[in-house]
């Protein structure tokens, strides 16, 4: 996304954005109150989550949405998602014509989309099945001297692979649409029990994704309840008092390992982002982040990806380390965030050899502010000498403020498991009781 495609997304979503600003500050304002006046702290949470409907969250309609067909073949499928500048888009279902032997959208609601995939996963899945394939010497030679998307045009059996046969290697998101009079509740159960990188949004009317909820919008709105008892009871506490998923096997290359073992480590691990470590003095340097792969594109890098050190490879990024927007959107709203976050390539991303850190004595406000003000999916936890402890993701956060899951066995989180143990309540056979 350039600056001027930036300045086109904040002259469209202005407007909006001070009236829905408004309107979400004239909600907050009231629990405030309501807050101040007693009640207690699950009905506050529920009040809150209720009040904020999808369709106040900004750049819902900017992002702009770009469908996948089930039977486009994966060398369509990337080069489409490269050239319009988009991380993923949803798979539209096609089924046979019987009449005339011709593939029809499925216009059934539930059947239309079957899943949500990205570039980057697209292009992992790609990389792996070209280290696994049996090759003879005279072809893998040829192929070397080109790029990803050169590859892909040279193997037939990798770039001819339809998208609805990736299913088989579980690269797609569940497909979990919201709808505009959907509230915010909705979509922390959402984020917080699947792991989806966006939440789709769907019009009742035709049934189609008009845009996403991504979960960095989401962090942002629950930023602006900063002063509400519930939230800061939760978002004060320090880093160091929380579990996070990631933290019992951390993931991590040496600086002087190659791209290839990079790559192949974001694939094995399912991660979003992995950090990278000088070996001598194991101090933090960088990250690879699956957000980075479309750098791959760039042919010498892709024919260099096994002798390239990572060390290398994150000090060539060139992305300003300081960005100058708006401060209403980037500050306020984050209409900006989501946008920025939709697309495959920005200059408004962190650079590689900058990673996003905390402590583990800040506090998780902190750490849901810095992952805001970056424009990032992680922040890594260091200590005082940059030794990497931990990691927190915006999915981690989110599941601080996600309800109990309704099967009774499993525990809630943060906030809402709080909620419950101050109202005298529990979760049993998917409701909400009181103790005894």
């Amino acid at each position: 996304m350039d600056l001027r495609h930036i300045e086109d997304v904040i002259k469209d979503c202005k407007g909006g954005i001070i009236e829905k600003k408004e309107m979400v500050i004239s909600n907050l304002e009231e629990l405030k109150d309501q807050d101040r006046d007693g009640i207690d702290s699950s009905n506050a949470l529920q009040m809150f989550l209720n009040h904020i409907l999808i369709s106040s969250i900004p750049g819902i309609r900017n992002s702009g949405v770009l469908e996948l067909k089930s039977e486009e073949c994966l060398r369509d499928a990337i080069k489409l998602l490269y050239e319009k500048n988009v991380f993923g888009a949803p798979i539209v279902d096609y089924v046979m014509n019987s009449n005339d032997g011709n593939y029809d959208t499925n216009t059934k609601f539930s059947d239309r989309y079957i899943g949500f995939i990205d570039f980057a996963r697209m292009v992992l899945w790609s990389l792996e099945e070209r280290e696994k394939s049996n090759i003879k010497h005279e072809e893998t030679k040829e192929i070397s001297n080109s790029g990803i998307l050169s590859m892909l045009e040279e193997i037939p059996h990798i770039g001819q692979t339809k998208v609805i046969e990736l299913a088989k290697s579980f690269l797609w998101d569940p497909f979990f649409p919201v709808h505009l009079e959907d509230t915010l509740f909705h979509v922390l159960l959402l984020l917080s029990k699947h792991r989806l990188q966006v939440v789709p949004v769907m019009e009742r009317s035709n049934s189609r994704v008009i845009g996403f909820v991504t979960q960095i919008a989401v962090v942002q709105l629950l930023l602006q309840s900063t002063g509400l008892d519930w939230f800061d009871r939760i978002a004060d506490k320090s880093l160091s008092e929380f579990r996070f998923e990631n933290n019992g096997s951390l993931v991590y290359v040496y600086g002087d390992q190659s791209i290839s073992d990079a790559l192949h480590s974001l694939w094995e691990n399912r991660v979003n982002g992995i950090p990278v470590i000088d070996r001598e003095t194991k101090k933090l340097i960088g990250s690879v982040r699956i957000n980075d792969i479309h750098l791959l594109t760039n042919d010498k890098l892709f024919r260099d990806r096994k002798t390239l050190t990572v060390e290398q490879f994150i000090h060539s990024d060139t992305r300003r380390t300081e960005t100058s927007l708006d401060p209403m959107i980037e500050r306020d709203v984050g209409a900006f965030l989501s946008a920025a976050f939709l697309r495959l390539k920005s200059e408004f991303l962190p650079r590689m050899d900058f990673p996003v850190t905390n402590r583990k004595t800040d506090t998780l406000k902190q750490a849901m502010r810095v992952l805001v003000e970056s424009k990032s999916n992680c922040s890594f936890l260091v200590d005082e000498f940059s030794h990497l402890t931990g990691v927190v993701t915006l999915r981690d956060i989110i599941i601080q403020f996600s309800p109990p899951s309704i099967d009774s066995r499993i525990n809630g989180a943060g906030f809402f498991q709080s909620a419950l143990e101050q109202s005298g309540c529990h979760v049993e056979n998917a409701k909400i009781v009181r103790n005894n």
